[in-house]
């Protein structure tokens, strides 16, 4: 048999090995933070302790080892698998030195350890995932892959492997019995009935079958056959993913396999804790030094154009709900301002205004929103009643968006979908983005989308009018 010359099988140890280092390097900083005569310090310079951590920390690398092996792993998703290996490495820790060791180093340098371990561990996996990317994008660390279907989802699936060279796939096949099919990939090679001449002739990492099993049952079990006789690893790409793009785990109900639809992640009620309490925190700051800006701003406005300071229009909520949304008013008094979206030079818009919303300023009064809980930090933006009307007739899933809170900034506006909407696609794109958001919330995900808000907000729109 042909070797298949892999070696990608070497980083994850390489950096499973560079993960124990980080453990190590973050308790030694720890030490040398403290002076050695400190009270229970004697504990940790200890060589048993030392030995539970290394302990505890190869039990960890064990569970979250996927974390080096998945090709597609955003930075948010990163950061929380981090989390979670710290806080387990802290449990196993703490048992261990329970009942093996007396340890009584004081809390607070155990916490300060914890933390240094944390941040280094999330900087090292984002840092290792560029340079992965940017390694694979220089022709390295890829696999060779086929891809059997031409349908949908098969489509769909090459679309994505080529859509990011830093995922490493490279297709050297693609096999389907419609002749049509062959323009969906200039890797073409024949229909099924060439794959296994191909898989033999060729050096072949994956096999990707998005052939329905429902129609073609035998030709799914012969694709697998020919996978396992020639040691490629095999892979069945469901075929819902024509219709369906949510999420799903695979489990079990003994020998049979079943697919169940992940959840929302905010209808668990610790992420809406953690979420409302992030929400208040950042909007009771926000509001105490609201007058700041809220005293120049009013004044400003009062001198640019006749009129009230804040505009307190209807919009869309959560479930749909109508609630009033604040904004500093930043256009001329008019009689379409709940049914017109503003466009770009749009003649309503005062000088003082054109300056406010290119700087998101005139959002900032959302802010008690937040605090009143209409509104989250993030989420999708609301839009006007009369939009929600209109859209929720002419885009598909487009009220799943109000499942959640809506928020003063969102996944589709970080992604470039912000301002007006003149056609409908655009429209869409916005929507499958938030329903996006709602599937795959993370309290890091949240971190990502305002820091990416505050820097579009320096480096400007083009979209911001």
């Amino acid at each position: 048999m042909k070797s298949k010359g892999r070696y990608g099988q070497f980083v994850r140890w390489i950096f499973s090995t560079i993960d124990l280092l980080i453990a190590n390097l973050a308790y030694f900083a720890t030490m040398m933070w403290h002076d050695s005569g400190s009270a229970g310090m004697d504990e940790m310079y200890s060589r048993p302790v030392w030995l539970i951590l290394n302990v505890a920390m190869v039990v960890c690398i064990y569970f979250y080892s996927e974390v080096h092996e998945r090709r597609v792993f955003y930075a948010d998703k990163l950061v929380g698998h981090a989390l979670k290996l710290v806080l387990t490495h802290a449990g196993i820790f703490v048992t261990l030195t329970s009942f093996v060791v007396s340890f009584d180093a004081p809390w607070h340098i155990m916490l300060r350890y914890y933390i240094l371990f944390f941040l280094a561990l999330s900087m090292w996996w984002v840092i290792s995932r560029k340079f992965v990317k940017l390694y694979r994008n220089r022709g390295f660390n890829f696999k060779r892959v086929i891809v059997i279907g031409g349908g949908t989802v098969g489509v769909r699936l090459i679309d994505e492997m080529l859509g990011d060279q830093g995922y490493g796939y490279h297709i050297v096949g693609f096999f389907d019995n419609n002749p049509r099919a062959r323009s969906a990939s200039a890797a073409y090679q024949g229909t099924l009935d060439d794959v296994e001449q191909f898989v033999k002739t060729h050096q072949v990492d994956e096999m990707f079958c998005a052939v329905p099993d429902i129609e073609d049952n035998q030709n799914v079990s012969r694709m697998i056959r020919i996978a396992d006789n020639n040691a490629v690893d095999f892979y069945y790409v469901p075929q819902f993913g024509r219709t369906v793009t949510r999420q799903f785990e695979l489990q079990s109900v003994g020998d049979v396999p079943i697919l169940a639809v992940h959840p929302y992640p905010l209808k668990n009620p610790i992420n809406l804790v953690i979420k409302r309490a992030f929400d208040l925190l950042v909007s009771s700051v926000a509001l105490i030094l609201s007058p700041l800006v809220i005293i120049p701003v009013a004044i400003g406005i009062k001198l640019s154009s006749p009129g009230p300071i804040f505009f307190v229009q209807k919009r869309t909520g959560y479930r749909g709900q109508a609630f009033n949304c604040y904004k500093f008013r930043t256009m001329r008094l008019n009689d379409d301002s709940d049914t017109r979206q503003a466009t770009k030079g749009d003649p309503r818009v005062t000088r003082l205004g054109n300056l406010l919303r290119r700087t998101s300023i005139d959002e900032l009064p959302q802010f008690y929103n937040v605090w009143r809980g209409d509104m989250s930090i993030v989420g999708p933006r609301p839009h006007m009643v009369a939009q929600t009307e209109m859209y929720s007739e002419l885009i598909d899933k487009y009220m799943l968006r109000h499942t959640i809170k809506p928020g003063i900034t969102g996944w589709a506006q970080v992604r470039g979908y912000r301002g007006q909407t003149e056609e409908l696609w655009q429209m869409e794109k916005r929507v499958e983005y938030d329903v996006w958001y709602a599937e795959n919330w993370s309290f890091f995900l949240d971190l990502k989308i305002i820091f990416l808000t505050v820097w579009n907000a320096i480096k400007g729109e083009e979209n911001a009018y």
